[in-house]
């Protein structure tokens, strides 16, 4: 039964019964015995043949995301087994946004690997709906997102950062916005707290922004964690505004610790326990700036 469904799975992934029965090394008569299976066990079609492919009946799409949650808890079990052995092996799925991605996280998952080596870190960056769809799917085990929702992992802030002697004033309503493209956490700040903000870059990456920023192309609200180094290093340098620092709380998510994997049970516990060489900005107090609106 398992295997009829992994079979369903690769039909939908590739479209053809002949492409998923060469991706299951089965003969074609065969993967379609056990597609006949899985319709026979249910009572109900769940695929269709035609010119273009196969397509999923009505039974089929119901079907689909609980073989999907069926398969990965089975994965899930095997790697718990796999794990005891004082996580001698094992594997943990993570997931955040690009701020933790790149500047919070690797230092961190660097000394988790020296301490387990042979646990496989699988590390996704995506969008924050795209971390809870695969979270609630079982495809992740762990993701780190901007909200209250959650264990509290760091404080982070939103600052306005400029290039080096360039002769923008924060206070002009014209001054050029570099920022990023509509639905990422970032924008939604820039439009919450500069709602009139001349937007003339919208970027895919921080090092793209930070670099525009960096050759006086305009400024850029941005996280502090993301140019700890080029404010350092006097590449950039921080733009004073009445509206900023901006706080913003990174929580964990997942599925309740007792559901964790062994392996994904230690990074939580070694996340929640870790303090970053260079110190972001800590909890804010009651009754300071930053308890202007929460971040949503």
């Amino acid at each position: 039964m398992l295997d009829d469904l992994r079979h369903l799975l690769l039909v939908v992934e590739h479209g053809t019964f002949t492409a998923a029965a060469q991706h299951a090394h089965l003969s074609q008569p065969a993967f379609s015995a056990s597609i006949q299976r899985l319709e026979e066990h249910f009572g109900a079609r769940l695929l269709l043949r035609g010119r273009r492919g196969a397509a999923l009946t009505a039974a089929g799409r119901a079907l689909l995301p609980r073989a999907q949650l069926a398969l990965n808890a089975l994965s899930d079990g095997r790697r718990a087994i796999e794990e005891l052995e004082s996580l001698a092996r094992g594997e943990v799925r993570i997931g955040a946004g690009a701020t933790a991605a790149t500047y919070l996280l690797p230092p961190l998952l660097a000394h988790y690997r020296k301490t387990y080596p042979g646990v496989r870190i699988v590390m996704r960056e995506l969008s924050t709906p795209a971390l809870e769809a695969q979270l609630a799917q079982g495809q992740l085990d762990l993701c780190v997102v901007s909200g209250p929702d959650g264990e509290t992992w760091q404080w982070d802030e939103f600052i306005l950062v400029g290039a080096p002697g360039a002769e923008w004033s924060v206070e002009d309503p014209g001054v050029p916005f570099i920022t990023f493209g509509q639905g990422t956490t970032t924008r939604s700040v820039l439009e919450e707290y500069f709602p009139r903000a001349e937007i003339v870059m919208e970027l895919g990456s921080i090092a793209a922004a930070k670099g525009h920023v960096r050759e006086g192309m305009g400024v850029a609200l941005i996280s502090r964690a993301a140019v700890l180094r080029d404010l350092g290093q006097g590449h950039l340098v921080e733009l004073p505004h009445p509206q900023t620092p901006i706080p913003r709380e990174l929580t964990l998510l997942h599925r309740g610790v007792e559901s964790l994997p062994p392996a994904a049970r230690a990074l939580r516990e070694l996340m929640l326990s870790w303090q970053p060489v260079e110190e972001g900005p800590r909890r804010p107090k009651r009754g300071s700036r930053a308890r202007k609106k929460r971040l949503k």
